[in-house]
This record gives structure tokens, C-alpha cells and sequence, in this order.
């Protein structure tokens, strides 16, 4: 893997998979309810400081879409072989996620589907995709840009967590008991 591949602007550059995967993204959320997608962004009760690192995950995000934009995809390697699994991996599991989030009851934790396995199965799948986008064009700087955002993320998750502690307590806490924060054991 190139740390720094060579940047420039062109067709066949990982903005392709960019645009698929936030077409797909976008599909599955107009699909859903207003109310379904403002409990999708809901920050309240987060404190300054995880709006701050979302805010920080949100900008390593768009740093790692302009990477994409400008470096071309690494075709013929199995960087591009792992990547395209991991992509396909990702954007299969977001549309499974957002398909589970909209039709679990609002009035208790969503213990569906994916999130049988994963308390977090959204993220974990945008960062699967990340991965794959970053191994598809080949660079490293992408993957670093990645896991900025990924420690980032963390800390609106533990905002997520408290507040859903809060909303749903008891069944909440049996919940998180069962079912790891991201996947498996972590």
C-alpha cells in the first residue's frame, strides 16, 4: 500500500464507489419515516465534548471523501480485491442496519437483526466501507484518515449509549450485557 499514491482527477477514481455506496445510503434513508431518520441524527443529550470529536469524525469524513475523489482506484491488486469485499461487506450490512432500525418499535432498544450482533451496526458499517474505499485506491493516508475518524466516532457512541441508557434503562443495560458495543468482543 502507497502512503501518499498520486493524486489527481479522473473517472476511474474511488469517487465511483463514493457515489455507490451514497447512492444505495440515500436510497435506504429517503425510504424511511421522518421520524425514523430524526432518531438516525438525534444528539440530544451529548455532551460538548462528543459533539466536538462527532464534529472531528465528520471532518476526517469528508477529508477521506476528497482523497477518494482524487486518487485513482488500484485495479489488478488484491488491495483492490479486499477493499471491493469490504465495500460490498459494508454497504450490504448499512442497508441490513437501516432496514432494522426502521422497523424495530420505537419504545424499546432495537435488539434486531444486525443489531443482534452489533449495538452499532450503522457505524461499523460505514467504517467496513471506509476501509474497502481506502484499500480499493490503494493508500495509506486514506486508511490513517480512517482511524482518526473511527477513535473519533467512539465518543459518539458513548454519547449514544448514555442517552439510550436513559430512554430505555433496565432493558437497555440487559442489552449491552448480550451484545457488544461494535462487533464480537469489542
Amino acid at each position: 500500500m502507497e502512503f501518499f499514491p498520486t493524486l489527481s482527477l479522473g473517472w476511474l477514481n474511488g469517487w465511483i464507489f463514493l457515489a455507490i455506496f451514497l447512492g444505495i445510503f440515500g436510497i435506504f434513508v429517503k425510504w424511511c419515516p421522518k421520524e425514523v431518520v430524526a432518531r438516525l441524527y438525534d444528539e440530544e443529550g451529548w455532551t460538548k465534548f462528543q459533539k466536538r470529536a462527532t464534529t472531528a469524525a465528520k471532518i476526517f469524513g469528508a477529508v477521506h471523501f476528497i482523497l477518494l475523489i482524487f486518487t485513482p482506484i488500484n485495479f489488478g491488486t488484491i488491495e483492490f480485491i479486499v477493499g471491493l469485499i469490504l465495500f460490498i461487506f459494508g454497504t450490504v450490512g448499512m442497508s441490513i442496519a437501516i432496514i432494522n432500525f426502521k422497523n424495530a418499535p420505537v419504545n424499546k432498544p432495537i435488539t434486531i437483526g444486525l443489531y443482534k450482533i452489533s449495538r452499532n451496526p450503522q457505524i461499523v458499517s460505514l467504517y467496513v466501507v471506509s476501509l474497502g474505499t481506502s484499500f480499493i485506491v490503494n493508500s495509506g493516508i486514506a486508511l490513517l484518515v480512517v482511524l482518526a475518524s473511527v477513535l473519533c466516532s467512539h465518543f459518539r457512541i458513548l454519547g449514544e449509549e448514555r442517552r439510550l441508557t436513559e430512554q430505555y434503562g433496565e432493558s437497555y443495560e440487559e442489552y449491552k450485557k448480550k451484545v457488544p458495543r461494535y462487533f464480537l468482543f469489542f
